[in-house]
């Protein structure tokens, strides 16, 4: 396919997914190395540029947590389609001071682009005003919706947490649950305090309410007994978990008090065992915001900003999600999961 073809089929993409909203030392052993991930020559894929694109990546997605090799599956794409190079750096652990020294060496790498998460706009402000200070285009993705703009980041990528927090109250009000408990693993992450807030509100307006209960995904059994205690307290008829890491130990902590099926339940993002949960009737529904376009699109627009000078007009949101999946609609989702795509 010729450059100029693909450029029209991406402009065609997009025009078609906008309107679909309602999505220090980098040896230190606490961080992931950058990996350099697009190559042009294992796959044939990708064609040769007109000249170098490097584009850098920096997260604050846990290992741990499967949504985000999903994102890294998108971002290793993109470099391939893209015939790019493209370096992911994330801390081991959520730590924003660790990603802002991240940010910072890949700034100093001085990359085509930079693609990051904002989980913490106080932290991080000082790391990318030196990106826009340098020139670098950045793109913001997946968390930061609210602060991207005065950051300097060109565009956002990603699910607008509190219009899709707010339609997962909604679905609980409606199947009548009044005291819920909205499950957070990543506490430090500004877009999951969204989600709890926003779901709050949604079961207000039906007279209900919410309890935040935070767990560390690093001691899972620690993590179950927590959630354990909470959903016997009395009266809890719902909960939220937000993202596969919290649904997991939510659905054994169910089993073990024999609240599976008594409880509404539902969650963020997809997973094999989620689907299964899904299939199962387990589980109402489980959100998805397309992981895979959040890493994906970014590293393809950079790259065509960098060739052509083209890009969706500044201060654009490119929405991802939400998408609810339910028990009608799951089987056709789990392939593409089990590719891990979805």
């Amino acid at each position: 396919m010729s450059r100029s073809r693909s450029l029209v089929t991406l402009l065609a993409v997009l025009a078609a997914l906008l309107p679909a909203a309602c999505s220090g030392d980098s040896s230190e052993p606490d961080a992931a190395p950058a990996e350099p991930v697009g190559t042009v020559a294992d796959t044939g894929t990708a064609r040769p540029l007109e000249r170098s694109v490097d584009i850098a990546v920096v997260t604050h997605g846990e290992a741990s947590d499967p949504f985000w090799a999903v994102v890294k599956k998108g971002i290793d794409h993109a470099a391939r389609d893209m015939g790019a190079t493209v370096t992911y750096s994330a801390p081991d652990v959520y730590e924003p001071i660790r990603m802002r020294e991240l940010i910072e060496v890949a700034v100093a790498s001085r990359p085509n682009g930079l693609v990051v998460t904002i989980p913490d706009a106080d932290v991080l402000a000082p790391a990318l005003a030196k990106a826009v200070r340098a020139g670098i285009p950045v793109v913001a993705f997946n968390t930061g919706l609210g602060v991207y703009r005065r950051l300097g980041a060109r565009l956002y990528v990603g699910q607008p947490e509190d219009d899709a927090a707010f339609a997962a109250g909604r679905r609980m009000a409606s199947q009548g649950v009044r005291n819920a408990l909205c499950v957070n693993h990543e506490p430090g992450v500004a877009s999951l305090r969204e989600r709890c807030r926003s779901f709050t509100a949604a079961l207000a307006r039906s007279g209900g309410t919410a309890r935040v209960v935070t767990v560390q995904l690093q001691d899972p059994e620690a993590a179950r007994r927590r959630i354990a205690a909470a959903v016997s307290t009395r009266g809890v008829d719902g909960i939220l978990t937000l993202g596969p890491g919290g649904a997991a130990p939510a659905l054994e902590a169910l089993r073990a008090t024999r609240r599976l099926g008594k409880v509404a339940f539902g969650t963020f993002d997809l997973s094999p065992e989620v689907l299964r949960a899904v299939h199962a009737g387990e589980m109402e529904f489980a959100i998805d915001q397309q992981p895979f376009l959040q890493g994906y699109l970014p590293v393809v627009l950079l790259t065509q900003y960098e060739l052509y000078g083209v890009l969706p007009a500044r201060g654009s949101v490119v929405p991802t999600g939400p998408s609810f999946v339910t028990e009608r609609d799951v089987a056709r989702v789990v392939r593409l999961s089990e590719a891990g795509i979805r």
